[in-house]
């Protein structure tokens, strides 16, 4: 299927590994130009490398923060008049309600609230002038499941989402659409960092604390990254034009509720 957005400009954040770079490798293989993002100057160049290596498409690293004002204007001004923007951060570690003071509070909302409506708000008037614009945030299946260890996490992409589903009434009229995905077990270093972590709390090996992990699942798997690279792909497309203001589950079918 053509979805109909080669040529189209993304901006794809944190994005020299995991989730964000299967999202940007899909979008450039589309025929996108992508503008890719991370704080690490040496692994950002590697991914821009291999992404333009495996499609063919024009990618530019950006080394830049989100979570302060000039990380965000650096990488607005490289790409002012984006027709996709894809918004993803790091989350704060697992932890208890005892160890998140003011402090973690507030870099949690920066990182994962306010960072991406900021760039939502830098972006989305270009979009509604030029009738056209595709926003899609990583968020987390916590967001629909919260569990106690992730609520720090939980609260701020929880507001990111109450904010989007607000605008998305707003700007649909003008082909801009807003959505969230909404992953949970791929197959990335998050994964990883788990598993090390049921390795120190629980006496396991590494292998067994991924068999445990990949058992929890409905599909008995970890989602790959490209499967889920190639359906934000899709939610980018010109044929997802009438989809907004959703949130998708990419969890292996392990979400146990209706809605």
């Amino acid at each position: 299927m053509d979805l109909g957005i080669k040529g189209r400009k993304a901006i794809v954040c944190a994005s020299s590994q995991g989730l964000g770079k299967a999202c940007a490798t899909s979008l450039a293989r589309e025929g996108c130009a992508v503008v890719i993002n991370g704080r690490d100057v040496a692994k950002l160049t590697k991914a821009a490398a291999e992404i333009q290596a495996a499609t063919g498409a024009a990618v530019t690293p950006v080394a830049a923060d989100i979570n302060t004002a000039a990380g965000r204007d650096a990488l607005v001004a490289a790409c002012p008049d984006a027709d996709i923007l894809v918004n993803n951060n790091a989350g704060p570690p697992p932890g208890k309600l005892a160890d998140w003071d003011h402090a973690a509070w507030l870099a949690a909302l920066e990182a994962n609230m306010l960072a991406p409506i900021l760039l939502i708000r830098a972006l989305v008037p270009g979009m509604r002038q030029r009738k056209f614009g595709r926003i899609v945030n990583i968020t987390s299946a916590m967001v629909k499941s919260p569990r106690p260890p992730m609520a720090l996490s939980t609260a701020a992409r929880t507001g990111l989402t109450a904010f989007c589903k607000s605008l998305s009434l707003e700007v649909a009229a003008d082909n801009v659409t807003i959505n969230n995905m909404l992953p949970e077990r791929f197959d990335t270093d998050r994964q990883r960092f788990m598993a090390e972590r049921m390795v120190k709390e629980q006496g396991i090996t590494f292998e067994e604390a991924r068999r445990q992990i990949a058992s929890s699942i409905a599909a008995k798997r970890f989602g790959q990254p490209l499967e889920f690279g190639d359906a934000c792909a899709f939610l980018c497309s010109a044929q997802a034009g009438f989809i907004s203001g959703q949130n998708l589950q990419l969890d292996g079918g392990s979400y146990h509720g209706l809605i």
